[in-house]
């Protein structure tokens, strides 16, 4: 069976260690076009056509690439330049990078997708998506609201509220820091409850405040040394975050909450339309 031109063969699956590490994806036939004029950069393009080929799934999750001394070569290109593109494709998540016999350039697992057209919590999310959701409390109390928090929930600043700090987890690993706050008068007990499941269910079953709509904001940041910490990243590592006021179906705002998720593992998705019923 004759491979596409572009195609790569699979590479074998496993955790590479230092007597065993991966193998490497064999270079396709032929390298891809690689112009050179104004407004279009040689790393750009090579981003790019990397980028496309984990798209395609002609290069798989897990998957090594060649060593940059054999991939320049094979483009044409420096190392500088490659070194450049590969930073930029780690930077998208698309790839991870380590030093070591065992280490290389490597295919990143595929982004989770958070779908902000409909509200869903994070749990809902993960389950879409087949993994599992977890959650590790950093801490909960009893607070005044700050002005910003009394705003957004339509209190009188100082009233108090429950803060409920935890890092989610998909699969194990960690992947959003929350900070969500709630009306004390309308969630009486909650420091008290178990808080490392849905809080959305929670406020239901508990409470019987379902979530309906809610006005969610994005913005890009950067890890600080905490947040750094917390996900297990580096420094200055993108974030996004996402502030938050859901509401209940009567009107009543139930949370402002301010999440900053993993740039490099998460990916936000939104449904538009002329019409919001052709949703």
């Amino acid at each position: 069976m004759q491979r596409r031109p572009y195609s790569w063969l699979p590479a074998a699956r496993g955790t590479p260690t230092a007597e065993f590490p991966a193998p490497t994806a064999p270079l396709p036939h032929n390298p891809p076009i690689i112009t050179r004029q104004p407004g279009s950069t040689v790393h750009g393009q090579i981003e790019d056509w990397l980028a496309d080929a984990i798209a395609a799934g002609q290069l798989s999750v897990g998957d090594r690439l060649p060593t940059e001394h054999d991939l320049a070569a094979w483009l044409g290109v420096s190392r500088m330049t490659l070194r450049h593109a590969l930073s930029e494709l780690a930077q998208r998540g698309l790839v991870t990078r380590s030093v070591g016999r065992g280490g290389g350039t490597f295919v990143a697992e595929a982004k989770l997708e958070q779908d902000l057209t409909t509200l869903a919590g994070f749990s809902e999310q993960l389950r879409r998506h087949g993994k599992v959701a977890g959650a590790r409390v950093l801490g909960a109390a009893e607070i005044p609201a700050s002005a910003v928090a009394a705003a957004a929930l339509d209190l009188p600043e100082g009233d108090p509220v429950i803060e409920v700090r935890r890092i989610r987890l998909a699969d194990g690993r960690p992947m959003v820091i929350e900070y969500s706050l709630f009306p004390t008068a309308l969630c009486p007990g909650m420091v008290d409850c178990r808080l490392d499941g849905s809080l959305y269910e929670l406020l239901e079953d508990r409470y019987g405040l379902r979530p309906h709509r809610a006005r969610e904001s994005l913005e890009p940041v950067v890890a600080g040394v905490r947040e750094a910490e917390a996900l297990d990243l580096a420094e200055g590592t993108p974030l996004m975050l996402v502030e938050r006021t859901t509401y209940a179906r009567s009107g009543q705002p139930v949370e402002y909450a301010r999440d900053l998720f993993r740039g490099d593992r998460t990916r936000v998705v939104v449904w538009t339309s002329e019409l919001a019923g052709e949703l």
